[in-house]
């Protein structure tokens, strides 16, 4: 993207209780993928990878266990975790949870 590309893209702004209805909701159409996912106590997302990104994972509500390989971090509200989307991944909610989820483009 060329500095003029980049001052001809459009700004765009969301609430997030509008997509509280869509528990795995795309918040922004385009580059770079923005997920709100809401889970509740129990509830996983199945083991998958997203090969050609960088995850970035902020948890709004609640507690969220984030499998990443063999390691598991457990990730209160407030906290933010940046992954390399080529390992495997498996989320799951401790606890009612929400977290805003941006998959970005590998840079490499």
């Amino acid at each position: 993207m060329t500095d003029t590309d980049q001052l001809t893209t459009r700004t765009e702004r969301r609430r997030l209780d509008e997509f509280e209805e869509t528990p795995h909701a795309n918040v922004f159409d385009g580059e770079p993928r923005t997920v709100r996912l809401e889970l509740a106590a129990g509830e996983g997302v199945p083991a998958h990878r997203h090969p050609e990104r960088t995850i970035v994972c902020h948890v709004l509500e609640g507690t969220l266990e984030m499998r990443l390989g063999d390691e598991k971090y457990a990730l209160e509200a407030g906290e933010v975790l940046r992954f390399d989307g080529r390992q495997e991944i498996a989320p799951e909610a401790r606890t009612d949870a929400t977290a805003l989820l941006v998959l970005a483009p590998r840079g490499d």
